[in-house]
């Protein structure tokens, strides 16, 4: 009668390594559903680099060339008092100036047709990079009251913009300061559950952010960015 003793060994054997495999292949399966995903931010407080000042004025009168005359004396002084405090020629821009015919409106009141006929709205505007000249002038715009110029402060128009334009500089910074702190957390949360971290399932980098830092301050600029990553975590 023929020994099968060899053959039932070898597939106890193989019986027993298939086991194993399939051991290992399921654990290695559910491993990869475990993983954790975490946030990083990164913010940073800038001064702005870049600033929008529109210096508007009216003027009001019957003759229309007295006051194309008028207004370009005003630009003028204007542009003189600009300059001669640090803003360069370049940056200073004068636009035309809009012209309304109070007479010409449709339901003007008698007590409208006694006015001045003519109301006219001038804007120079300041764009550089000298923040903080412009800043000092603006505090000084009573110095063109004195040469008769009424400034239109707090008109639609006409508020100051601060822009930061360095972004590019501090990026890569930022992103390697919220993908560390992306990680951090992650090692935290696989320290917790008595996991190790293990490689990056998925990445995102979230858009930068540029705003104020408060309404008071809008020369300050706080520059934030989230990147989300999800990580492996290994038993």
């Amino acid at each position: 009668m023929k020994n099968y003793r060899i053959e039932a060994a070898i597939l106890a054997v193989g019986i027993l390594l298939m086991g194993v495999c399939v051991y290992c292949g399921l654990k290695a399966f559910s491993a990869k559903d475990r993983y954790v995903s975490v946030r990083g931010l990164a913010e940073r407080e800038v001064s702005a680099d870049h600033v929008i000042w529109p210096i508007t004025y009216k003027t009001t009168g019957n003759d229309l060339q007295q006051l194309y005359a008028q207004t370009n004396g005003t630009n003028k002084k204007i542009s003189d008092f600009l300059i001669k405090n640090g803003i360069d020629k370049a940056d200073i821009e004068v636009s035309a100036p809009q012209i309304v015919d109070l007479h010409a409106e449709r339901y003007a009141s008698s007590d409208v047709m006694q006015r001045d006929r003519y109301n006219v709205t001038s804007a120079i505007t300041v764009s550089t990079a000298k923040v903080d000249k412009a800043r000092a002038l603006m505090s000084r715009t009573g110095e063109l009251l004195q040469m008769g110029i009424a400034i239109s402060a707090g008109e639609y128009g006409s508020q100051v913009e601060y822009e930061f334009t360095g972004l590019n500089k501090i990026k890569p910074k930022m992103i390697e300061e919220a993908t560390r702190n992306a990680r951090e957390a992650a090692n935290k949360f696989a320290s917790d559950s008595e996991s190790s971290l293990g490689k990056i399932k998925n990445a995102t980098q979230g858009l930068f952010s540029i705003e104020n830092r408060d309404q008071y301050t809008p020369y300050i600029k706080k520059v934030r960015v989230v990147t989300s990553i999800d990580y492996f975590l290994e038993s």
